[in-house]
């Protein structure tokens, strides 16, 4: 229970951090072949994007703590929900559209990963 809980951490953990960044590079704009280095300056210059990226640095420090205590073939799958955090928290945060078929992927990759954490 406690390895599950961590992996929980660790996804939610990583969730955050994406979107983070992805609120970030909003605010950044969209990078273009002729503004990169620019754009990208600016995007480490952001504080969203650095957050996002410490989110995500101490989601891999959780997830090093996880791979020492469980099977990666068991633990990585659980990795996925992360898909069904995005999904859910872009639709209401960003305004994405989620469709039928989006929903239903993400649906069927929580279907796979019940499967792999039954055995």
């Amino acid at each position: 229970m406690k390895n599950l809980l961590m992996i929980l951490f660790c996804v939610t953990l990583g969730s955050i951090g994406q979107l983070t960044l992805k609120y970030g590079m909003n605010t950044v704009g969209k990078i273009t072949q002729s503004h990169v280095i620019e754009k990208m300056v600016g995007a480490f210059a952001n504080p969203y994007v650095v957050t996002g990226f410490i989110l995500y640095g101490l989601s891999a420090l959780v997830w090093m703590i996880v791979l020492s205590r469980v099977e990666v073939s068991w633990a990585y799958p659980m990795v996925s929900f992360s898909y069904v955090v995005v999904v859910v928290a872009s639709r209401f945060l960003f305004k994405e559209d989620v469709d039928f078929y989006r929903i239903l992927g993400t649906l069927v990759i929580c279907g796979g990963v019940f499967l792999v954490s039954r055995s």
